[in-house]
Order: C-alpha cells, then structure tokens, then sequence
C-alpha cells in the first residue's frame, strides 16, 4: 500500500463535495480535479466557483502551486486520470420521479474509472447510497471494465460526505469524518489518507456497509424529527395557535429538541430516506416512520399554497390573475444550490389557481433554474401590486426589506422559516 508519500489523488465530480475535498487534498498532494461538465472545468481553471464554496484565493494559489509534492489542476479529459492511483467519486445520487434511487451518474464514474484502473488502486465513494451499493453494484462495474479482481488487484472505500453547503462554520476539516475499506488494511489506508486533512478527527467504521448505513441514518433521522414538527405545524394551525410560540415553550425543558417546521428539500435530507427505504423493502421490509415522515415533508409546499390562498379568500381578493412573490427558490438559505427544492411545490401550485407568480432569488442561478425547472427566476426585486408575500428561504438579504411597506399596500404575508418580525406577518409555519 501507499501511506502518504506515493498518493495521486483524483476528485471524480467538482460540486459542492468534491470541489472542497479537492482543495484540501491539494494543500498536501498533487491532486486531479475531474469532471465531465466542460463550463464547469474552465471556470475552476480561473479561479471562478459558481457553487461560492470555495475560498478563491486559496483555489488561485493551489492552481498556481510550484511545489512538487502537491497542487490542483483541472481536467475533463480521461487520458488524465491514467497517473492517479487514489480515486475519489463524488458524484449526485439523485432519485428519480418515482422516487427511487438513480445510480447512473455513480454508474457511470465507476465504468469510467474502471477503464483507467491498475493493480495497486483504490477507489473510494463518498456519494451517499443505501448500505452494500458500493460492493454490490459499483464494485462489478468497476471489476468489468478493469478486468482486474476486487480485493486482490484493486481495493474500495466508503466515507460519506457531511458538506453543509452554505455553512461557513461547519466546514470540511471540521467535521469528523466516516471512513472505512473493504479490507482491514485498505480501511487503515482510507482513514490515514483522511486524516492528514480532517482536524476534527476520523471514526474508522468496521465495514463498508456500516460506513453506508450511517449516512443514511443520520439524514433520515433529522427528516423524521422535521416531519414531527411539521405534522404539528399542521395539527397547530387548525387550532389556531403559533407552532413557534409552542416549540420556545417546550424548549424550556433541557432535553427538549427544538427543531424547527418548513420545506425539507436538498441533496440530503430529501433524498437519502428513499435510498435506505429502497434496500429495505429490497429485503422485504417496509418501512413505516421513514416513508409517514417523507409523506408529511414532502406535502409542506402544497400546506403554505393552499394557506396563502385561503387568506387571499378572507381578505376578499379573487385570487385568479393576482400577483404572489416567493422570497428564495434556493434549497436552503445563503447557498445558491437548488437541488430537490421543495419551493417549487409552492410556485407550482400557486399556479394552479391562476395566479402570477414571482420568484426572487439572488443567489440561485436563473440559467440553471430555468433548466432545471422551466421558468424564469429573478435576481433582482422588481416592485408589483403583490397581493401575498412568501417568505421561502432565509437568505441574509431578506432581513432588509422593506415588510412594513408590503403589509400597509394589503399584501399578505407568510413567513415559512419564522424568519422576519412577526408583526409583519399573517401567518408562519
């Protein structure tokens, strides 16, 4: 094996996983940043980051390093992961419409890597799967396009990825990280290789599997503590009481856990229960917390539609034509990622009654909205006769407008994260 000194890295998949693992990698080794979105390649070669993750002038003096032993370079080409022996896949692991996992991105890098494959290599998968995905559908991928042998001629390792985009506290060297191998010398490997740039420490799982598992679990079970609260967001609502009000009451008591309703959407949270779902019922077990929690998180949207126009209807607008704006259509607040946001669900059935509906947004990209969800998305805040307001997410930016003048011109406004003076709102999550 290698133990330091021989390590050439690849990052297969520069998002917002692979890029920061990518530049920390390179402040120790000489390091191979590969992904096959072209755009994506040459803005990273100057310095640019559309995900805002990176810190630039780090990213400018990696690009720029002199030293032998480490440094960052880009590349979309193939041929140029043939030298590295350390892969590292960070692909997406979508679902599909049904709701079902999709390999094919992490299908495809396996297939990929395996073409360029040497006795000697390890690969490791930090894309987040159902526990045995790694040994049970990459690892045949990767043994038939090498034609070499796992665990004789190239070895595997799992270690989940806990990026919280956005978050410039939680970064990557400060959050332990999972590690494990798919042999007891492999996963000391992993965990050494690791561990030279993770200051928060390394946990060494006894197996891939256990590795796997503890992603899933650990996503999972803040989607079900969200979906708890969101149940009694709904439950509070027909009783008339403010779920906030009640959630600072009960967080009196020292060992109550005070998590918060709204939209649960994402690249974690929202994806990873139906992964570990779909290899349980693979093994004949259905699920019932995980899938009730999903249900309730993923009806959220259309409770905050429906809401906004039942107060339409008392305040005696028609509802049909009437202009609605939706402050944020990112996933989550500060981060321009919008992967599986769930605000669509509010745009989309506002819509359905008719109305004209506005979303700000300035940090999400409109190009990329428009591709991913078919309409046109705004950067800038144009002033209409809006006849209800929603606050989606709390971008910082939202904490500076101007609500008073809002409410006095008659727009409603509902505020799904408790985020701005509650004397400006008609109602909150």
């Amino acid at each position: 094996m290698f133990m330091d000194k021989a390590y050439k890295i690849a990052i297969i998949g520069l998002g917002y996983v692979g890029l920061p693992l990518a530049i920390e990698f390179a402040k120790k080794y000489k390091v191979l940043g590969f992904d096959i979105d072209q755009p994506r390649i040459e803005e990273l070669c100057v310095g640019e980051d559309r995900t805002r993750e990176a810190d630039l002038v780090e990213l400018q003096k990696l690009l720029n390093s002199k030293n032998e032993s480490s440094g960052l370079k880009f590349s979309s080409l193939t041929s140029d992961l043939e030298s590295c022996n350390i892969f590292i896949i960070t692909v997406p692991t979508p679902i599909n419409r049904f709701k079902a996992p999709d390999l094919s991105p992490l299908l495809k890098a396996s297939e990929m890597i395996g073409k360029v494959l040497k006795k000697g290599d390890i690969v490791i998968y930090e894309s987040t799967v159902y526990p045995g995905c790694t040994e049970e559908d990459c690892v045949p991928v990767l043994e038939r396009h090498s034609g070499l042998k796992f665990n004789t001629d190239f070895f595997c390792g799992y270690s989940p990825e806990r990026i919280n985009p956005g978050d410039r506290v939680n970064t990557l060297t400060k959050i332990k990280k999972v590690t494990s191998g798919s042999t007891e010398a492999v996963a000391e490997e992993v965990d050494h290789l690791y561990a030279q740039i993770i200051t928060a420490g390394t946990h060494k799982a006894p197996s891939i599997k256990v590795a796997e598992a503890s992603k899933a679990i650990e996503n999972a079970q803040r989607d079900v503590n969200i979906s708890f609260v969101n149940e009694l967001a709904l439950i509070f609502d027909r009783i008339g009481i403010d779920t906030t009000d009640v959630i600072e009451a009960a967080g009196t008591k020292w060992n109550f856990l005070k998590y918060k309703p709204g939209l649960v959407g994402g690249h974690c949270i929202g994806v990873d229960p139906y992964y570990l779902a779909h290899k349980s019922e693979s093994l004949g077990y259905h699920p019932q917390v995980i899938l009730s929690g999903r249900r309730v998180n993923d009806n959220m949207g259309m409770f905050v539609a429906n809401k906004v126009v039942k107060l339409m209807i008392a305040k005696g607008y028609p509802v049909k034509g009437e202009k609605v704006l939706i402050l944020g259509f990112a996933f989550k607040e500060n981060c321009p990622d919008i992967r599986n946001t769930r605000v669509i669900d509010i745009y989309e059935e506002l819509h359905q009654f008719g109305m004209e509906v506005t979303v700000f947004d300035p940090w999400a990209d409109p190009v990329l909205v428009r591709k991913e969800y078919g309409f046109e998305l705004d950067n800038v805040l144009i002033d209409k006769n809006y006849k209800a307001i929603i606050v989606a997410v709390s971008h910082q930016e939202f904490l500076t407008l101007d609500y008073k003048k809002y409410k006095e011109s008659g727009a409603i406004i509902f505020d799904t994260k408790s985020f701005i003076e509650r004397k400006y709102t008609d109602a909150r999550l």
